[in-house]
C-alpha cells in the first residue's frame, strides 16, 4: 500500500514518541524498584544498629540467651531502642507492659535474627540469608552473639506495595500523557506543516503537465517557503524557455521563409520567362544564398557552442589587429549608412590567450549588429585598453538605445528588441548570441549598457596575457 509522506510522518514521529515513552516508563519503574528497595536496606540498617544495645541490655539483665527460649515475645521488645539518655527502658525487657510508641514502617525488625556466639540461631528470622547484614552483640569485650539482618530482595509490605504501585502507575500515567502529546503534535505537524509542500507538489504536477503559468504562495520564510520560491523561479524560467522556444520556432520558419520565398519567386520568373538570368538576377539570388547560408552557420555555430564543441585555437595574439582589420572592412558601410567611426587603440600590445579567427568573428557580429540599428548620421565608437590583468574593449553607438529590462536580453538567441520581424531593420538576432559564447570561451565577460551616445554600450573584457 503506498503511503503519502503525511502518513509517513505521522508514523514516524508516533512510533519514536512511543519507544521513547516505553523506555522511559520502563527505566523509570526499574530505577523506582532499585531504588526504593535500596531505601528500605539503608533504613533497616540504621534500625539494625539501633537494636544492638537493646539485645545486649537483655543479655546483661539474664546472664544468657535462654530467656529468650522461655519467654519468645520479649524478642521484639529487645528491638526496640533505648531511652534518650541512654539508660535501659524497663520497658523493653519487662513482659506485660506495652513497649514504647516507635513505628515499624520498614518492617525491618521481622527479617532480623539473633545468633550466639557458636553461630546458633536463637530467636527471629528463621530463613537467615548468606547475604545478611550482621552486628557483633559483645558484653565486657567478649563476643556473646549476633544480630543478623536478611536485607530486602522485594517489596513486601502492603505499604510498600501501595507505594510502588503508585509510582508505577504514575510513571505509565506521564508516559501515556506523552504519548498522546506526541500523536497530537505529529498529527498536527502532518498536516499543517506538510500543507506547502503538499501545494508544491500539487503545481509540480500542474506544471509537468504544461501548465507553465502555475505559481505557489510564498507564506513563509522557512525551508518550505524557499522551496516555494525556487519552484516559482523555476515556473517562470520554464515558462520564459517556452516563449522563447516559440518565439524561436516562429523567428526561425520567417527567417528561413523569406530567402526562400525570394529564391522560389525568383527561379519561377526566370523559368517563365518574365525575368531573365543575368547578371543582377544571379547578384540577387546570391544575395538570398548568402542570407541563408550565414543563418545556417550562426545555428550551426550555437549548437556547437551549447555542448562545448565549438572549436578553438588559441594563441597569444594582439587584439588591436583584428581590431583594426574589422573596423577596416566596415569602414565603407558605415560610412554609406551615415555613421562616424571612432576607433581608439592605445600605443602598446592589446596581448590575449585567444582563437584570432573566432575574435574576428566576435568583432563582426559587433559591428553588423551596430550597422542594422544605428540611426543614419550616428556614432560609433571603439575603445580598448588595458586595466589589471584585463583586456577592456567598449563598443557604444548612438540611438537607438535599448530600456533597461531589455538590456539583461539581448545575448538570447532570436531576441530583438522591437516586436517587427521587418528583416530591413535586423538579422535573425543570433548575432549577439553567439557573441556571448566566443567571450565565455575565452574565460571573459560581456555585458550591455546604456551607452552615452544614446544607443548601447557593449562592454567586453578579456584576460591579458602578458608576455
Amino acid at each position: 500500500m503506498k503511503l503519502s509522506i503525511t502518513a509517513k510522518l505521522f508514523a514516524a514521529v508516533l512510533a519514536t514518541a512511543m519507544v521513547v515513552a516505553l523506555a522511559m516508563g520502563v527505566a523509570a519503574h526499574v530505577n523506582l524498584t532499585r531504588g526504593f528497595l535500596g531505601y528500605l536496606n539503608e533504613q533497616a540498617l540504621l534500625r539494625l544498629d539501633a537494636a544492638v544495645p537493646g539485645v545486649t541490655a537483655g543479655y546483661v539483665q539474664y546472664g544468657d540467651w535462654t530467656f529468650l527460649t522461655r519467654q519468645p515475645d520479649l524478642w521484639y521488645r529487645l528491638l526496640r531502642p533505648l531511652t534518650d539518655d541512654g539508660g535501659i527502658d524497663t520497658a523493653v525487657i519487662s513482659p506485660g507492659r506495652p513497649p514504647p510508641g516507635i513505628s515499624e514502617l520498614t518492617g525491618a525488625t521481622r527479617r532480623f535474627t539473633l545468633f550466639n556466639a557458636q553461630r546458633q540461631r536463637v530467636a527471629g528470622f528463621e530463613l537467615p540469608s548468606p547475604q545478611g547484614v550482621e552486628r557483633a552483640i559483645s558484653v565486657d569485650g567478649r563476643i556473646v552473639g549476633w544480630l543478623a539482618m536478611a536485607p530486602f530482595q522485594s517489596v513486601s509490605s502492603a505499604a510498600e506495595r501501595r507505594f510502588e504501585a503508585a509510582q508505577t502507575r504514575a510513571s505509565w500515567a506521564v508516559g501515556l500523557g506523552a504519548l498522546l502529546l506526541a500523536a497530537a503534535i505529529a498529527l498536527w505537524a502532518s498536516r499543517t506543516l506538510l500543507m506547502p509542500v503538499r501545494r508544491v507538489a500539487a503545481a509540480t504536477h500542474r506544471l509537468a503537465a504544461g501548465d507553465y503559468e502555475t505559481r505557489v504562495n510564498e507564506a513563509s520564510r522557512d525551508e518550505v517557503g524557499q522551496l516555494s520560491l525556487d519552484f516559482n523561479r523555476l515556473a517562470y524560467t520554464l515558462q520564459r524557455n517556452e516563449q522563447m522556444r516559440r518565439e524561436f520556432m516562429a523567428d526561425l520558419s520567417h527567417e528561413l521563409r523569406t530567402p526562400l520565398g525570394v529564391l522560389h519567386g525568383e527561379l519561377e520568373a526566370i523559368e517563365d520567362g518574365v525575368r531573365r538570368l543575368d547578371a543582377q538576377t544571379l547578384r540577387s539570388l546570391q544575395s538570398e544564398v548568402a542570407t541563408l547560408n550565414k543563418l545556417v552557420s550562426d545555428l550551426y555555430d550555437l549548437s556547437l557552442a551549447d555542448v562545448g564543441a565549438l572549436a578553438y585555437r588559441k594563441v597569444d595574439i594582439d587584439l588591436a589587429e583584428p581590431l583594426r582589420a574589422t573596423a577596416g572592412a566596415f569602414a565603407e558601410r558605415l560610412a554609406s549608412c551615415g555613421i562616424q567611426l571612432d576607433l581608439r587603440l592605445p600605443p602598446g600590445p592589446l596581448m590575449v590567450f585567444a582563437d584570432e579567427r573566432r575574435l574576428q568573428q566576435l568583432f563582426n557580429n559587433l559591428l553588423e549588429n551596430s550597422c542594422r540599428y544605428t540611426d543614419a548620421g550616428g556614432r560609433l565608437r571603439i575603445h580598448a585598453r588595458v586595466e589589471g590583468r584585463n583586456v577592456l574593449i567598449d563598443l557604444q553607438d548612438s540611438a537607438p538605445g535599448v530600456a533597461d529590462e531589455n538590456l539583461a536580453r539581448v545575448f538570447d538567441r532570436f531576441f530583438r528588441v522591437e516586436g517587427s520581424r521587418n528583416r530591413a531593420s535586423g538579422g535573425a538576432g543570433l548575432g549577439l548570441a553567439i557573441c556571448s559564447r566566443i567571450v565565455e570561451a575565452h574565460d571573459g565577460s560581456i555585458a550591455g549598457r546604456a551607452s552615452p551616445l544614446g544607443g548601447l554600450w557593449i562592454a567586453i573584457s578579456l584576460p591579458h596575457a602578458k608576455l
